[in-house]
């Protein structure tokens, strides 16, 4: 089955704003010497083991790039049998898609400032938002679905309904107001942090990310990277003082080494040695002094660098703690905020059938009105030129005799008849009017309402976007912990290999 033509475009699109290429690609065969996915593992890492890899064949090239995906995915297992390195050696593009992907999926979810997704044109960003949902939503059967994804057309878009399920409604329920600052107020204890309103999404990929479940994995995934560090810092603690145990052995048996020639010296000094036996002695005596004073400073100073490694993992461990706990409560704080958001979009589509329906009921008695208010408007034009008519004769026949007069009384009586039915349409066009602007007053209260209610809700939902980023703060003290903890074990590395 062929590639889907634009998520495979889209993929290429945004391997090609990684700026990790002098020219841009043109098409996925371009990808088959994995040079490309190097540079862009080494552009999220900076290790220098990236570019030493670009030197090394191909197959050393594909094995760095699987050790790559097996170890930063949520899944290991599922990317070890999720990207086969022998249709990579081959070539597939199938394969070299799915490679995108994971690295699409990894670099968003580790990439604290992302960048302007409005580089890429609409299309481009609505199939990169899809395969990212897509990873979202799938990532415990990436296995078995990934390649019909890959390969299959794209579903029936429903982008034409999007506007209105996040419209707002006409009335929100007060109690959903209360939540909403409850929360808010919630999550900003929690980050200890005040971070200014960002504006609302402006692209597909900016809602996939402010997503409480996007928001949610990301946490996850720093709390994960924390604790694999905590426990390579554990290993390495557990070396130190195992090597802290070998030197206390070896000066352990030097002190007994110098016990041993204290008593030779004295043994000798009472059978009267040589001088020259005795100088010898005395220079191998000092010399085990130097060694001996040299090795207890070396102790000490890894004692001393041994409590202060315990005092920063159980700095870090605290940290940790917190960290998982207050993980725990946003969390918590997102999933209530995403029910506050689906009873949003429930009250909204009922609210907004509802006006809909309301909607149409109105425009359709303001056209039978408008239609009635004619037909009448019509009618009394025609009995006025009846009774116009009818005027002038009888205006004709003033002088006539009072036999003629008798004659023409029936005209009048007719006249004065269609006078008052002119009198009673009128009134009755008077109140088709009446009705005509009630109704055109109540569509525009409704359409004024509506608009508010608009406007409230892109509020709340800007609030909502600053939720999320403050939550993300809540991680930073832990980061700025870790990158000090590091430098520091970079200093005391330089300091070891030097001695």
């Amino acid at each position: 089955m062929p590639l889907h033509d634009a998520r495979a475009a889209a993929l290429l699109a945004w391997v090609n704003s990684t700026k990790v290429c002098t020219d841009p690609l043109d098409e996925l065969s371009q990808l088959q010497d994995c040079g490309v996915f190097i540079r862009i593992i080494h552009k999220i890492h900076r290790s220098e083991e990236g570019e030493s890899v670009l030197e090394q064949p191909l197959p050393e090239r594909i094995n760095f790039i699987c050790g790559f995906l097996q170890k930063h995915c949520k899944h290991k297992s599922a990317a070890e049998n999720l990207v086969s390195a022998q249709k990579l050696l081959e070539g597939e593009e199938l394969a070299l898609v799915k490679v995108a992907v994971l690295l699409l999926y990894h670099t968003t979810m580790s990439c604290q400032s992302p960048g302007d997704w409005n580089e890429f044109d609409y299309k481009t960003q609505v199939e990169l938002a899809s395969i990212l949902k897509f990873v979202l939503d799938n990532e415990e059967s990436l296995n078995e679905n990934l390649e019909t994804f890959l390969q299959r057309k794209a579903p029936p878009s429903s982008s034409g309904s999007s506007s209105e399920e996040h419209s707002p409604l006409l009335s929100l329920p007060h109690k959903r107001e209360v939540r909403f600052l409850e929360l808010q107020k919630i999550a900003s204890s929690s980050s200890g942090a005040n971070n200014a309103l960002p504006g609302p999404p402006s692209s597909p990929m900016g809602d996939v990310m402010q997503t409480p479940q996007f928001q949610l994995r990301r946490l996850k995934k720093q709390l994960a990277a924390e604790r694999e560090n905590r426990d390579e810092l554990e290993v390495e603690l557990a070396e130190n003082r195992k090597l802290i145990t070998e030197k206390e052995a070896q000066i352990t048996m030097m002190q007994q080494r110098i016990d041993r020639l204290a008593l030779l010296n004295e043994k000798q000094a009472a059978d009267e040695l040589e001088p020259k036996e005795m100088e010898e002695l005395r220079e191998k005596n000092e010399s085990l002094m130097v060694r001996l004073h040299e090795a207890l400073k070396q102790c000490q100073d890894l004692k001393t660098e041994k409590g202060q490694m315990d005092r920063k993992i159980n700095q870090l461990s605290e940290e940790n703690g917190d960290l998982s706990f207050k993980l725990r409560e946003i969390a918590s704080h997102l999933v209530q905020l995403q029910e506050a958001l689906n009873e949003l979009s429930e009250e909204h589509n009922a609210a907004l059938a509802q006006s809909q329906e309301k909607q149409g009921q109105l425009e359709s008695e303001l056209r039978t009105a408008l239609q009635e208010k004619k037909c009448l408007e019509e009618k009394v034009e025609i009995l006025q030129g009846k009774i116009s008519l009818l005027e002038d004769q009888l205006a004709k026949l003033g002088d006539c005799s009072a036999q003629e007069k008798g004659e023409v009384m029936g005209d009048i009586l007719k006249l004065e008849e269609m006078k008052q039915e002119v009198s009673s349409l009128a009134a009755k066009g008077a109140e088709l009017q009446a009705t005509v602007l009630r109704l055109e007053e109540e569509k525009q209260c409704r359409e004024a309402a509506l608009q508010s209610e608009r406007g409230r809700f892109e509020e709340e939902k800007q609030q909502l976007g600053s939720l999320v980023t403050s939550l993300q703060s809540s991680l930073a003290e832990s980061h700025r912990a870790r990158e000090k903890l590091e430098q520091d074990l970079r200093v005391r590395e330089a300091s070891e290999s030097q001695s």
